[in-house]
């Protein structure tokens, strides 16, 4: 049987602070440190109550609630005690539970047993961490999405594809002396599976926004020395984060931070001075500022009146804003022009819906790579020329079926192959 755990659920300093209990035992010791409970006490009722260490000594006045399983976070019997937020009766409080049977719970692990009690899978267990580390609008919209279970049906309905496409090329290998049966015919076969790869591949080129929208936009800030790169980053950030001199060459590396606007998180990187140099350590920097141009999806080239800008390796998919600094349009230094070019990077940036299903997890984007690459092969097996023996072909596209199944945690079994033939065909009728 698990254990019992315990733990506090709520960050330090509020005024309410909520010890959380989950396991087999967590009524039976809820009612042990609290005597207006009983055996009759309804689940999902608040109930106040004193917290009793002992007949004589009281800890705190707590709203109690429990949760009866399936019902509850993880899917156990849990219960959890709303306290004032004083650390020391926090603390007080677990001690308490711990004498009485609890063990204190790892990190995530309330988590982790929703996700084995099927409460929720683990892209939704994931879920959970990025919508607490969430720090934007946008963060936070794709991080409930996920959670919601947005992204765990379109992966259920590629599963079911996946498992339909599986089933129609296992009946030729069980079923292939049945002379009777109709089997379908390789180009349907492979207008299915191209369909369904269609589809992966739309999922795995949501990534690239999904990262952004989760850690920040990148935005790279790139011109010649002087020109006014620290000074911009300065403005926009309303703080002196980069060093402003008249010195050339004075940023020799990339400087990052980040800045909220309209709900979304800009990753603001003002790169060193492009220009050619004989200093070492300079070039260095330079380099360094060209890889980041390269991660950005925001360029900013800026330049001064009467001077080209800066020849930099751009992306096709990249946004590009140039501006042309201390004119009479644009002036860094004096804030002319800076409330414009906040609204040029809001409109740059992507928009997603609540309903939109987009990857932010490399963990995610990985296991879709892997899916598309085993299904490319599928379909190279089912061409028109390929002599590629349909049991290996079924072989990859188990290993698809694996790569979704590793997303979700899911696990997909011989049987339930099995199961889709027979559900699916009249075999032997």
């Amino acid at each position: 049987m698990k254990e019992t755990i315990c733990a506090i659920a709520t960050a330090p300093g509020g005024a309410i602070g909520i010890v959380r209990v989950s396991g087999a035992e967590a009524f039976t010791i809820a009612r042990q440190v609290c005597p207006r409970l009983t055996p009759t006490t309804p689940p999902r009722t608040a109930v106040l109550t004193p917290i009793t260490a002992s007949p004589d000594e009281v800890l705190d006045e707590a709203v109690v609630t429990l949760f009866r399983a399936p019902a509850s976070y993880t899917g156990e019997d849990c219960v959890e005690f709303s306290c004032h937020g004083s650390r020391y009766i926090l603390n007080k409080v677990l001690q308490l539970l711990v004498r009485h049977g609890c063990r204190l719970a790892e990190p995530g692990e309330f988590t982790q047993r929703a996700y084995l009690n099927g409460k929720l899978d683990l892209s939704q267990a994931e879920a959970v961490a990025d919508l607490i580390a969430a720090d934007s609008a946008a963060a936070h919209r794709v991080a409930l999405s996920q959670l919601k279970g947005h992204f765990s049906s379109e992966l259920s309905r590629l599963r079911d594809q996946l498992l339909h496409l599986t089933s129609l090329l296992e009946l030729e290998l069980d079923f292939a002396d049945h002379e009777e049966l109709e089997f379908a015919n390789r180009p349907e076969l492979l207008a299915l599976a191209e369909k369904i790869d269609a589809h992966i591949t739309h999922l795995s080129s949501t990534f690239q926004t999904g990262n952004a929208l989760k850690n920040g936009i990148p935005v790279a800030i790139v011109g010649a020395p002087n020109v006014g790169k620290s000074t911009l980053l300065n403005a926009l950030l309303g703080e002196e984060r980069a060093i402003v001199s008249d010195i050339q060459g004075t940023t020799r590396d990339a400087i990052e931070d980040t800045l909220q606007l309209g709900g979304i998180t800009f990753r603001f990187i003002d790169t060193a001075g492009i220009r050619h140099t004989d200093d070492t350590i300079e070039n260095l920097g330079i380099q360094r500022s060209i890889a980041a141009v390269q991660r950005a999806q925001i360029v900013v080239l800026m330049k001064e009146p009467g001077v080209p800008y800066p020849e930099v390796p751009l992306r096709e998919d990249q946004t590009v804003i140039r501006i042309e600094n201390k004119t009479e349009a644009f002036q860094a230094k004096y804030g002319v022009g800076l409330d414009d070019l906040r609204q040029r990077f809001i409109d740059a940036a992507p928009t997603t819906s609540a309903e939109d299903v987009i990857v932010t997890s490399a963990r995610h984007y990985e296991a879709l790579c892997r899916a598309h690459d085993s299904l490319t092969r599928v379909i190279d097996g089912l061409g028109e020329h390929s002599l590629l023996p349909t049991d290996l072909i079924a072989e990859d596209l188990r290993l698809t079926l694996a790569s979704l199944a590793d997303i979700t945690g899911g696990a997909i079994t011989p049987q339930e192959t099995l199961n889709n033939i027979f559900s699916h065909f009249c075999i032997g009728k």
